[in-house]
């Protein structure tokens, strides 16, 4: 008899579980159809700080332990997952992930489309074309870019568009790969009117917002404002901080991330490194799971 390892198992309970109208993290289908909104609501973390000294199989360990099933992997960071990866090298990585309960969601690149030197955003494009390809051999769904900063002298409509219309290289490349284009919140484009305008040039299905809660989604007419004006374009990826922070109202983030039935990753993305930062993690994981089933209770 062929010995039961750990992926033929996850495998195995996955197409059982699809089998009885079931799948990770979901509910059953008995439920109603306001009792299911956030049920795809999953749990993440960014390897921004936290976890930039963690090799992978480190990483992969931590994430376990803290219950956190979800990762982006920063770019230059010690888990060594790059573009210069070989194809062996790329099949293992994909490996550990898939021998295990976490899941990589995809790679946070440093690109951004923002420069008025022609050549720079070329180079730009074609690194992040290279980082889409890295995603998909791995088994990642996407990858992560920033628009960033105005430039003095340049009509700040003329960096939108050029923004957006990279973007739509992007994603129109990464559709033939099976993988989204996810532009971060970012930089002095933090504005959500800035990043709809970006997003009305960049109007390719493979392009979504990745939602990154700064200070300025406060601004103007508020969150709940800020955060209908992308709310349709939306990536399967958002960036959150500390959830008890009292600076940003994360309680009112769920709520509007669950009345939109969101199907995707809040992932944490946190500068100041705590002195464990597995438990933190862990905690983090507590409280998040608290607080959506609080706002699923609102909401639903």
């Amino acid at each position: 008899m062929p010995t039961l390892t750990r992926r033929t198992f996850l495998q195995s309970s996955a197409v059982a579980a699809a089998g009885m109208g079931l799948g990770w993290g979901m509910q059953p289908n008995r439920l109603s159809a306001a009792e299911k909104k956030g049920a795809n609501l999953q749990y993440g973390l960014v390897t921004y700080q936290w976890a930039k000294d963690w090799d992978l199989p480190t990483l992969i360990e931590n994430c376990t332990t803290a219950n956190v099933h979800g990762v982006e992997l920063r770019t230059t960071h010690k888990h060594g997952v790059e573009p210069t990866l070989s194809a062996d090298q790329r099949a293992e990585v994909r490996n550990r992930f898939e021998d295990s309960p976490v899941k990589c969601v995809g790679i946070g690149s440093d690109e951004r489309f923002d420069n008025p030197d022609p050549a720079k955003v070329q180079q730009a494009i074609a690194a992040s074309k290279a980082f889409i390809e890295l995603s998909h051999d791995i088994g990642g769904s996407g990858v992560k870019v920033k628009p960033d900063r105005f430039w003095p002298d340049v009509p700040q409509e003329k960096t939108i568009e050029q923004i957006g219309k990279s973007l739509n290289e992007l994603g129109e490349f990464a559709e033939g790969f099976g993988q989204q284009v996810r532009l971060e919140v970012h930089g002095q484009c933090a504005e959500l009117p800035t990043i709809a305008a970006i997003m009305q040039v960049a109007d390719h299905p493979s392009v979504g917002v990745c939602w990154n809660s700064n200070p300025q989604d406060l601004k103007g007419g508020g969150l709940e404002h800020n955060f209908n004006l992308v709310k349709d374009r939306f990536g399967s990826t958002a960036h959150i901080h500390l959830l008890e922070m009292p600076e940003y109202p994360f309680a009112k983030l769920l709520d509007l991330y669950v009345g939109i039935d969101f199907n995707g990753w809040l992932m944490l993305e946190e500068g100041k490194v705590p002195a464990d930062p597995v438990a933190e993690l862990a905690k983090q994981r507590i409280l998040f799971d608290k607080m959506l089933a609080e706002a699923r209770a609102r909401v639903g």
